[in-house]
């Protein structure tokens, strides 16, 4: 008889800077807790987003997140460049946010990994 032996990846904790497979690797788990953030404007989003994530524009940012987000909240930002997801980053820590990863190459790594995304 043989025995058949399954091994699970947990996934890693969330980073100051997360490649795309981490984030994928967290929602095959099943991992609820956390939410992507996508900074980019409106018009970019409703076009073609991460699956999952919601709008919050960089000038109205730390104003939505502060009105929906914990704390203590994983979060996944990501934006037009790595750039300006750095920036979205800092004035989420800045804010208050303990749990912020930069989405590394953003929709354009997670795009060139064929993972899925949502848009018109």
């Amino acid at each position: 008889m043989t025995k058949l032996l399954q091994f699970f990846v947990i996934p890693e904790a969330i980073q100051d800077k997360s490649p795309v497979h981490a984030l994928k690797n967290r929602l095959d788990w099943g991992e609820p807790a956390l939410t992507i953030v996508d900074i980019r404007d409106r018009s970019a989003f409703h076009t073609r987003h991460i699956m999952g994530a919601i709008s919050m524009p960089m000038n109205e940012l730390v104003a939505r997140a502060g009105a929906s987000l914990e704390f203590i909240r994983d979060i996944y930002v990501y934006g037009e460049t790595d750039e300006q997801t750095a920036d979205a980053a800092s004035r989420l820590r800045d804010a208050g946010y303990q749990h912020v990863a930069e989405l590394v190459g953003g929709l354009t790594a997670w795009n060139e990994a064929r993972y899925p995304v949502e848009g018109i």
